[in-house]
């Protein structure tokens, strides 16, 4: 017999050993599997964790877990990812918002001064444009994605969080028309995961496009840290999410463009997380 309480053991124990997560973890991701199949959440599954669940409900939530157990992010399984609070609309075509993230939030939010211009980087899942037009309605906040699918995706999630921005769509600095206004804050969270590493098998499932940079996993930073100056205001600021061994490398690239002020800060697991500097 199939119960809440028989899967929750038998399948965190299967997703433990073939994901290599903790024991918690399996079972929270069980949890959120189960309930989102069933379509009830955690106090349901408790209060009923004895009764044997109908055959439907167990191939929707077998199908589930086959995909959890290729790899695939419970993010995409569920359709949806909680940023600064508040639930995004995830595809395949978007990274998985992370928490570490919501730190070039906090940068960009101390940074903007009243009735700013603000302009993200590579929107993706539109996580930053949209939480910062929500968190600054006094803002005016652009969006570029080079991706028409990630950008459908951003428009999705500013219409469902009632936030008011701009969108456009290409690469980079080149996304924007020659008479855009210059921005108070150009913030990014780029790829930067150099070509070839490890770390990008458990990611497979993500776009690859939106995860790696070159064979330092520095080419996009290259290219948004020099073209930054022409589009910012004088005193505006850049800022821009890396990977936890490469804030020497942006510092220096930063300062060879002319930056001033330049600093990396540390996510909340000590390591450098952000580079910014104004002009």
């Amino acid at each position: 017999m199939d119960t809440p309480q028989s899967l929750l053991l038998r399948d965190a124990a299967r997703l433990s050993e073939v994901l290599e997560l903790g024991k918690a973890e399996a079972r929270l991701e069980i949890r959120v599997l189960l309930g989102h199949a069933l379509g009830v959440n955690r106090a349901w599954l408790i209060a009923h964790e004895h009764d044997e669940l109908p055959a439907a409900l167990l191939e929707k939530y077998a199908a589930l877990l086959a995909r959890r157990l290729s790899g695939e992010p419970v993010a995409y399984l569920l359709g949806e990812k909680e940023f600064f609070g508040r639930s995004f609309l995830v595809t395949p075509a978007v990274l998985v918002p992370r928490p570490e993230t919501e730190l070039l939030v906090e940068l960009a939010l101390e940074k903007l001064p009243p009735a700013a211009r603000a302009l993200d980087l590579g929107t993706g899942s539109g996580c930053i444009a949209v939480t910062l037009a929500l968190e600054r309605p006094d803002c005016g906040i652009l969006a570029v994605e080079q991706s028409a699918e990630a950008l459908a995706v951003a428009k999705q999630n500013a219409v469902h969080l009632g936030a008011k921005l701009g969108f456009y769509q290409g690469s980079w600095y080149q996304a924007l028309p020659p008479e855009t206004e210059r921005f108070d804050l150009v913030v990014s969270n780029p790829p930067y995961v150099a070509e070839g590493d490890p770390h990008l098998a458990a990611l497979a499932h993500e776009p690859a496009q939106a995860l790696s940079s070159g064979r330092d996993g520095l080419d996009d930073i290259r290219l948004i840290a020099q073209g930054a100056p022409a589009w910012l205001k004088p005193g505006g600021w850049l800022m821009f999410e890396h990977g936890w061994d490469q804030g020497e490398a942006c510092r220096g690239l930063m300062l060879a463009a002319g930056f001033a002020g330049v600093e990396t800060r540390a996510d909340l697991a000590g390591i450098g997380r952000v580079t910014l500097g104004h002009v």
